[in-house]
């Protein structure tokens, strides 16, 4: 098995973010001046990659990039982090960049341009050479749905666990839900998915549709569920969030990590937990995801080690 490809095999998005802070968001029509502007590498599928080989996991990254200086600057963050970047495809599109705005409370509104993700239309054969070589594959629904369903698929063929962050969410099909063996969403999401704005009728039935299923809750902490029923529960830690961009992504891919060194579903969401708590505590979605050590030390922390 080659290395690069063991552990965790991450198929999505990656983006440059231009994060603008400010006091408030603006209202329909108004100009509010921010109080700084960066650029941070991002992307849920990105996001997902770095957080799962900051947790230890060996990590390879199947995306597009733009032949242009943000592909570049992305290329590196995955070299940067030890990620598996020969499945990454160089695109005559524009990389993807997402505009998001991070108010004084650390809560973030965001459009994204999907630009060379959208290339990504289907699996090439060394793709699923490496799905096949992983024990989980995790994707999000930022690349086109054709792809997702074919991974998933070629990931339950070879007896890869898949794994899904349902979003941007929407309704899914049976050919990517009867192939999950874990569906990650937070509390709207799961909404959203399930059609039932009624969050507790929303979880149960798509707890009836997949193995094992996560709902995050943000502060409230993430509600599990096994084979159809709440298996558990797991508390958030309690911090001051300072910019809550790419939590949820740093939650996926440390739980994906988990999952993949072989921790039970329990303690992988406390372990992908404490990495999204520290997660918010730093701007830009990339540099804020913690590493294994971090993680560790805040898990013992909470303990009372």
């Amino acid at each position: 098995m080659d290395p690069q490809h063991a552990g965790v095999v991450v198929i999505g998005s990656a983006n440059m973010d231009i994060v603008f802070a400010l006091d408030r968001a603006p209202s329909p029509g108004e100009t509010v001046l921010a109080n700084s502007a960066a650029l941070y590498p991002g992307g849920k599928g990105l996001n997902q990659a770095v957080a799962a080989a900051r947790a230890g996991a060996p990590t390879a990254f199947v995306g597009a990039l733009g032949s242009d200086d943000h592909g570049d600057a992305l290329a590196e963050v995955l070299s940067a982090d030890g990620i598996g970047a020969d499945l990454v495809r160089r695109s005559t599109a524009p990389t993807g960049q997402a505009f998001i705005v991070v108010d004084g409370n650390g809560e973030n509104t965001i459009i994204v341009a999907s630009g060379a993700n959208a290339t990504m239309l289907n699996l090439a054969s060394e793709a699923r050479a490496a799905i096949a070589e992983a024990a989980v594959l995790l994707m999000q629904l930022e690349l086109p749905l054709p792809i997702v369903i074919e991974a998933a698929a070629a990931a339950r063929s070879a007896g890869t666990t898949v794994m899904l962050n349902a979003a941007p969410a929407r309704k899914l099909p049976d050919e990517i839900l009867d192939h999950l063996d874990y569906l990650i969403v937070n509390e709207h999401e799961a909404c959203l998915v399930a059609g039932d704005d009624d969050l507790d009728r929303a979880s149960s039935a798509l707890a009836a549709r997949v193995p094992r299923l996560i709902v995050t809750l943000g502060s409230q902490g993430s509600v599990l569920y096994a084979d159809r029923v709440e298996a558990g529960r797991v508390a958030a830690s309690v911090v001051t969030a300072v910019d809550t961009t790419g939590a949820g992504d740093t939650y996926c891919g440390a739980f994906a990590a988990a999952i993949a060194q072989g921790l039970d579903l329990t303690a992988a969401a406390a372990f992908a937990s404490a990495a999204a708590a520290l997660s918010v505590q730093a701007l830009g979605a990339v540099p804020s995801i913690p590493t294994r050590a971090r993680i560790e030390a805040m898990i013992g922390k909470m303990a009372g080690w």
